[in-house]
């Protein structure tokens, strides 16, 4: 792994200031929340890597795959210039990534770029 980050994690802002993604993982354990942020400091550093760390999801979103104990957590983010925008995180309970996740990403990721392109 380089010692030079590729890309920065950053977490989506609502309008009114929330991060979604950051709440979420504050109900997290505080060993899970440092499995995933490992897990993020790895794509950080090594973007663009593959499985089992990262998977592209198409339109632009990856998803960060983290499996704890006894769950399987996920972030989708997408990359915006030298930024990893992290845009939802949830667990897992299914084999496929459920249709609601990965629309609430698609929607944050439009949010983002509206925002950063006003």
């Amino acid at each position: 792994m380089s010692n030079i980050k590729r890309i920065k994690a950053s977490f989506f802002k609502t309008e009114s200031g929330k991060e979604p993604v950051r709440d979420w993982l504050m109900t997290l354990s505080k060993e899970d929340r440092q499995k995933i942020g490992e897990d993020i400091k790895t794509i950080e550093f090594g973007f663009p890597i593959g499985m089992p760390t990262c998977r592209p999801m198409g339109k632009g979103l990856y998803e960060v795959r983290t499996n704890l104990e006894n769950t399987i957590t996920r972030i989708l983010f997408c990359v915006e210039g030298e930024q990893m925008i992290l845009l939802h995180g949830f667990t897992k309970k299914t084999q496929k990534t459920p249709k609601e996740d990965l629309n609430l990403a698609i929607k944050r990721q439009t949010e983002f770029k509206n925002k950063a392109g006003s």
